[in-house]
C-alpha cells in the first residue's frame, strides 16, 4: 500500500512518470567477462552492441516509444517545435565554406526551409544577384537526406568535385560537375569519404584530373579494414574509376586521415596526414617532377601547412612553442631543415594561417575569442585587424587580388563575411615597436540575419578555479539585468577534447531559452586548444580527468556566484562532450537537475573496437597500454554507474547511422542507468533512424531534436515563458 501511495505521489509530481514505468523496456542481463592486465571486468549489456540482433532493435524501438510517451506529453513540446519552425522559415540564407577561383566565388548556401545546404557560385561577396546553383541536394532527394560532404573546384573553376552522402552516414561518393551548367559528368568514385578519416581531393594544374583520398575496395583488405588505410589515387576525367592510379599512401598508418591542397599555380600538391585524432601530423609534397617527398614527421609537431603564392610553404609549428610559431619553407628546397621562423611564439594561440600574394594572415585564439594579425610574407610589419569583441573568426579565404574574406560570429551577433582590402600602407615591424591598428574590415552582402533580436542579450567572461588551481574561462550569456539570486535556470555546455576550442558562436534558437528565463554558459575547459597545445595535452590520454574536474568546477562556480543552484542547473554536451556528460552523471550526480547528452561515448574500454574508435586512440589512449587502461577504467562512465544512486533526469540522443560514435554506447549507458537509478527522474533514449553523428541531418529532424531537447529541459527545470 505504501509503495502504491509513493507511485501515485511521483506520478502527480512528475507528469508522464507512471506511463514511463508502465512502458519500461525490460533489459535482460547477459554477463560477459573481459580481462585487462589482470583486471576482470563484467559487462551485463554487451549484447546491446550487436546492431543486427532483432532483440537489440526491439529494445531500441521500445526505448524510443518510452521517450516519445514522455516528451510528447510535455505541455511545451508542440509549441516549441512550432516556434522553432517559424523562426527557421524566417532566417536569411547562410553562406559558408567560401572558395575563391578567378572571377568566381564558390559557397555552401543554407536557406531554410530547405533541408540541406546547396553549392552556389557568386561573382563576388557583394553581388548576390549573380548567384547560380551548381548542385542542390534537395532537388536530388526530396526526403532531404542527401548532403554535400565537401567540394573542391578546379584551378580555373570550370569543374567542381563534390562528395555526397545519405542519411547522415558520411559515406561519400565523388562526382564531377560543370560549374556553369551544373551538369554532372559521368565520373563517379565511391567511398572517398567516411566518418573515420574524412575525405579530400585536389585538382591537377590543367583540370584534366584529380587526386583524391581512397579507402580499400572489397577484397583489397580484410572487411574489418575497409574504413582504414586511406591512400591517395589519381583519376583522369572521362575514365572509369577502375583505371585510377595509385599515387601515395602505402606507408601511411592504418588510422591515417588525409587532407589535400593544390598550390595557386597548380605545380604542387600538399598532403597533410593525421595520425588518428590525437593532433599529430606529417606532410608530403608532390612536385613538378611527379614525385612525392616527405617534409615532416608526426614527431616534428607541425600542426598545419599552407602553400603560398610565393613559392613557399608556411608551417604552423608547436615544437617548443605550445602556442604556435610560423615557419617559412622555400619550395625550391623543401625540407624542414631549410625552414626559418618568421613569426615567433607569443601570448596568442595561433589557430590557422591564410597566405595571399603579398601578406600572411594569422587567426589567433585568446582563450576562446579570436583575433586576426596581418604580416608581410617575411613575418615583419605586424598589424592587428579590428574585429568585434568576444567573437570568433571561423573561416578565412584569400582572393585573387590579394585581399581577404573572413567570417566572424559572436554569441549575440549572427555570422557575417567581412572584406579586408590588400594592405599597402607602411606598418610597424612585429619585432620593433607597438603593433599597428589596421583599417577596419567592411561587411559584405554575405551577412546572416536572425529572425529574432538579441539586443537585450549580453555576454561576460568569468573565471572558475579547477581542482588543481587552474583558471577556467566561462562565457556567460544572458538577458541584461539578470539577477545573481540563485534562481536562474542555467544550461552549461562543454566539450574538452582533440584540441578543439569552444569559440563564440551564434544560435538564434537560444532565444527560446532566454525567453524562458534561462542563462547559457560555455566553459573553455582543458582538452581544447584555447590556450595552446599544453591546454590540449593537459586534458587528453591519462590526464583526461582534468577535463571533468574543470567542468565540475565550472558548475560549482555558477552555484557559488549565485547564477543558479543545482536544481536549476542543466548540462549539455555531445560526442566527446557526451563523454563529459557521462563523467558528470557518474562523478557528480548531485550537481545538476538535468542532462542532455547526444551521440556520446560512455564505454571507454571498448570504444576502440569500433572503426572510428581506433582513430580516437591517439586522443584517449588504449586498453592495451597498462597505464592508459588504468586511466580509462578510472573514469569510464559506463563502469561507474552505481546501484542505488539518485541520478538526474537524462535525455540521451543518438543516430542510427552514426559512423563516428557507435550508437550502442547510448544503449548500454541507458540500460545500466535504468538498472541503477533510484530517483524518480526519467532516463530517456532517443534514436533517430535518419541521422548519424549530426553532420548531414535534415533540417526537419534537427528541429524535432531541438524541440525535444528544449521541452525536456523546460519541464525538468520548471521553466515557463517570461
Amino acid at each position: 500500500m505504501q509503495l502504491n501511495r509513493w507511485l501515485l505521489m511521483v506520478a502527480f509530481l512528475f507528469p508522464g512518470f507512471a506511463e514511463i514505468k508502465a512502458a519500461e523496456p525490460q533489459t535482460p542481463k547477459k554477463p560477459v567477462s573481459d580481462e585487462y592486465h589482470g583486471v576482470k571486468v563484467e559487462d551485463n549489456y554487451q549484447w546491446l552492441e550487436n546492431e543486427s540482433d532483432p532483440a537489440v532493435k526491439s529494445w531500441s524501438d521500445a526505448q524510443n516509444q518510452k521517450t516519445r510517451a514522455y516528451i510528447d506529453k510535455l505541455p511545451d513540446r508542440a509549441a516549441v517545435e512550432k516556434q522553432l519552425s517559424e523562426w527557421y522559415a524566417k532566417t536569411s540564407p547562410s553562406y559558408s565554406g567560401l572558395v575563391s577561383r578567378p572571377g568566381t566565388l564558390f559557397a555552401m548556401k543554407f536557406q531554410p526551409p530547405k533541408q540541406q545546404p546547396m553549392l552556389v557560385t557568386l561573382a563576388s561577396a557583394d553581388d548576390l544577384k549573380s548567384e547560380k546553383i551548381v548542385l542542390d541536394p534537395n532537388a536530388l532527394d526530396t526526403k532531404g537526406t542527401t548532403t554535400i560532404d565537401w567540394f573542391v573546384p578546379s584551378r580555373d573553376g570550370k569543374y567542381v568535385a563534390i562528395s555526397t552522402s545519405q542519411g547522415g552516414s558520411e559515406d561519400g561518393t565523388l562526382h564531377i560537375y560543370e560549374t556553369a551548367t551544373g551538369k554532372a559528368l559521368p565520373d563517379s568514385i565511391a567511398h572517398v569519404q567516411y566518418p573515420t578519416a574524412g575525405g579530400s581531393a585536389a585538382w591537377n594544374a590543367d583540370g584534366t584530373g584529380i587526386y583524391y583520398t581512397r579507402f580499400p575496395r572489397k577484397g583489397e583488405k580484410a572487411d574489418t579494414d575497409l574504413n582504414f588505410y586511406q591512400q591517395i589515387y589519381f583519376h583522369k576525367l572521362g575514365t572509369g574509376d577502375t583505371e585510377d592510379t595509385y599515387s601515395i599512401g602505402k606507408e601511411f598508418p592504418r588510422i591515417a586521415e588525409v587532407k589535400l591542397e593544390t598550390s595557386h599555380d597548380g605545380k604542387f600538391i600538399l598532403a597533410t596526414v593525421a595520425n588518428g585524432d590525437g593532433g599529430d601530423f606529417s606532410h608530403y609534397l608532390l612536385g613538378p617532377d611527379g614525385t612525392w617527398k616527405q617534409l615532416t614527421q608526426f614527431s616534428d609537431q607541425i600542426k598545419s601547412a599552407r602553400l603560398g603564392r610565393d613559392n613557399a610553404l608556411y608551417l604552423l609549428s608547436r615544437a617548443e612553442a605550445p602556442r604556435g610559431k610560423i615557419l617559412r619553407m622555400p619550395l625550391d628546397n623543401p625540407a624542414l631543415t631549410s625552414a626559418t621562423i618568421i613569426i615567433p611564439e607569443s601570448d596568442a594561440v595561433i589557430q590557422s594561417i591564410e597566405p595571399t600574394g603579398n601578406a600572411l594572415y594569422v587567426q589567433d585564439l585568446l582563450g576562446g575569442p579570436s583575433q586576426i594579425r596581418r604580416f608581410d610574407l617575411d613575418g615583419k610589419n605586424a598589424q592587428t585587424i579590428a574585429i568585434p569583441k568576444i567573437s570568433a573568426v571561423s573561416e578565412m579565404e584569400s582572393l585573387e587580388d590579394n585581399s581577404l574574406l573572413f567570417r566572424d560570429v559572436s554569441f549575440t551577433e549572427p555570422a557575417a563575411w567581412f572584406h579586408l582590402a590588400s594592405a599597402s600602407a607602411p606598418m610597424n615591424s612585429v619585432n620593433h615597436g607597438p603593433v599597428a591598428e589596421a583599417t577596419a574590415p567592411v561587411k559584405t552582402a554575405l551577412v546572416n540575419t536572425s529572425p529574432v533580436s538579441f539586443a537585450d542579450i549580453e555576454v561576460t567572461r568569468e573565471l572558475a578555479t579547477s581542482k588543481d588551481g587552474t583558471k577556467i574561462p566561462l562565457n556567460i550569456v544572458r538577458k541584461k539585468g539578470t539577477r545573481h539570486d540563485g534562481n536562474n535556470p542555467t544550461l552549461l555546455y562543454g566539450y574538452g577534447g582533440y584540441g578543439i576550442s569552444m569559440s563564440p558562436n551564434f544560435d538564434f534558437t537560444r532565444r527560446i531559452w532566454f525567453d524562458h528565463g534561462g542563462v547559457y554558459v560555455v566553459a573553455n575547459i582543458r582538452g581544447g586548444g584555447e590556450f595552446g597545445e599544453e591546454w590540449h595535452k593537459a586534458g587528453n590520454l591519462t590526464k583526461k580527468q582534468n577535463v571533468f574536474d574543470d567542468f565540475a568546477a565550472s558548475a560549482e562556480y555558477l552555484v557559488k556566484e549565485k547564477w543558479t543552484r543545482p536544481d536549476k542547473l542543466a548540462l549539455l554536451g555531445g560526442s566527446n562532450g557526451g563523454l563529459l556528460m557521462g563523467a558528470m552523471i557518474t562523478q557528480h550526480p548531485e550537481l545538476m537537475r538535468a542532462v542532455v547528452s547526444f551521440v556520446g561515448i560512455y564505454d571507454m574500454l571498448r570504444v576502440e573496437l569500433a572503426p572510428n574508435g581506433a582513430f580516437n586512440v591517439t586522443e584517449f589512449g588504449t586498453v592495451k597500454d597498462p597505464e592508459q587502461f588504468k586511466a580509462l577504467y578510472a573514469y569510464s562512465p559506463y563502469h561507474h554507474v552505481v546501484d542505488g544512486t539518485k541520478y538526474p533526469a537524462i535525455l540521451f540522443m543518438t543516430g542510427a547511422n552514426d559512423g563516428r560514435v557507435a550508437p550502442y554506447h547510448s544503449r548500454k549507458m541507458v540500460a545500466r542507468l535504468d538498472e541503477a537509478n533510484k530517483s524518480a527522474n526519467p532516463v530517456l533514449l532517443r534514436t533517430s533512424s535518419s541521422a548519424g553523428h549530426g553532420i548531414g541531418t535534415a533540417l526537419s529532424e534537427r528541429i524535432k531534436q531541438l524541440a525535444d531537447e528544449y521541452s525536456f529541459l523546460f519541464a525538468q527545470l520548471g521553466m515557463s515563458k517570461k
